[in-house]
């Protein structure tokens, strides 16, 4: 009798645990629906590059006839004048299963004066999986001279982020994901669930919103966009919903990042009017993933993975705060029904076009002919 009675206290106990760890759902705060638009009238879309493999990121240097693809098996391309050099730029030996591998990229604020590139990729050390930015040096046909910024960010099968930019203020952001751990997108004392803030050194700037901590926001779940909008210089990330976690799906976001925001992830998500958490701009009824996000022609423009479309989002601003006016979906129908596929990020080049890179050979794409592809499009004011 006594150990039926510690066993009844055991499972009363964790199941008073797993009442207290139940994601708490608000609501959709935009209040706009989705419009899709599968042809885009005036508007012609050029096959800029084609045959690669999972591209994850594209940047054009400050040279504006160089750019750099990176493939998330740990290749990075160079392009120059618009034709790939034979020559691969870099190639990394890392880990890449699932979503983890070679990532994000992004060029130091002063390039070319300072030439150095920045990486984010996953690898294993004892059986765990992390994810580190490094520097390279550009050498021109290469990069060398690898210099670790932050390490030990955690990592895993899914759920890796893998975004970094430099802002507005030449500090560089990265986003990181929860790994599939996701009490550690709480955790101040974990670099996982979080957007971090460093300098060019990889110091932690002394304006950042916690002491000694490179944690810049937190609460967050998958985050694989980062974006300034134009005008306000405020910080725009995507984020990806649950899959499944307390039997919860889709619910993606968009969100505008003030220092030291935390929107609550795993203890909420959705809009709440008690304001203990930041809320999201957008979340999404169906699933979405959005990943690379940019502003182009004063919208923000957010690449989608399951609903494989370029999503049009134009914004308004009054009373310090923004709102949604419009959401379409670009190469996609109401009926799923998709021109392109899965589409990892969209990027601004120096010629006025706006780029976008599908992920069709990522292990939940169906290839085209061609895939996966960079795609570009001109649209006019």
């Amino acid at each position: 009798m006594k150990k039926l009675s510690l066993y009844l206290i055991l499972i009363l106990f964790l199941l008073s645990l797993s009442v207290q760890a139940e994601i708490k759902v608000g609501s959709f705060p935009q209040n706009v629906e989705d419009q899709y638009s599968k042809e885009l009238d005036g508007v012609d879309v050029e096959v800029w590059q084609n045959n690669l493999n999972v591209p994850w990121e594209l940047i054009f240097l400050s040279e504006s006839s160089r750019a750099l693809i990176t493939e998330r098996d740990g290749k990075i391309i160079q392009v120059i004048d618009g034709e790939i050099q034979d020559k691969l730029y870099l190639e990394l030996d890392i880990n890449a299963r699932g979503e983890g591998g070679l990532m994000g990229t992004a060029q130091h604020p002063d390039f070319p004066e300072k030439p150095y590139i920045y990486l984010i990729y996953s690898y294993q050390e004892n059986g765990e999986i992390f994810n580190r930015v490094s520097r390279f040096k550009d050498m021109g046909d290469h990069a060398n001279s690898e210099k670790i910024i932050i390490d030990k960010i955690p990592g895993g099968r899914n759920h890796n982020g893998g975004r970094i930019a430099f802002g507005p203020d030449k500090m560089l952001y990265i986003t990181t994901g929860d790994s599939w751990n996701r009490e550690i997108a709480q955790d101040l004392n974990s670099l996982g669930g979080k957007i971090l803030r460093i300098n060019a050194m990889g110091e932690i700037p002394e304006d950042n919103p916690y002491d000694n901590s490179p944690v810049y926001s937190l609460g967050h779940r998958n985050p694989q966009g980062l974006a300034w909008h134009p005008e306000t210089g405020d910080l725009f990330i995507s984020d990806h919903g649950p899959s499944g976690e307390d039997g919860l799906r889709a619910k993606d976001r968009i969100k505008v990042v003030k220092p030291g925001n935390n929107f609550g992830w795993p203890n909420k998500i959705g809009h709440f009017e008690n304001e203990e958490y930041a809320n999201p701009l957008i979340m999404w009824e169906k699933a979405t993933p959005p990943s690379g996000i940019t502003f182009y022609q004063g919208s923000l423009f957010v690449a989608t993975l399951r609903s494989q479309s370029l999503v049009k989002i134009d914004l308004g601003y009054d009373e310090n705060k923004f709102h949604v006016k419009k959401i379409e979906h670009l190469f996609r129908d109401k009926n799923g029904n998709s021109t392109y596929g899965r589409i990892r990020t969209a990027v601004v080049g120096p010629d006025g076009y706006l780029y976008f890179l599908t992920n069709n050979r990522d292990g939940r794409g169906s290839p085209r002919p061609g895939d996966d592809k960079i795609l570009r499009i001109k649209i006019e004011k």
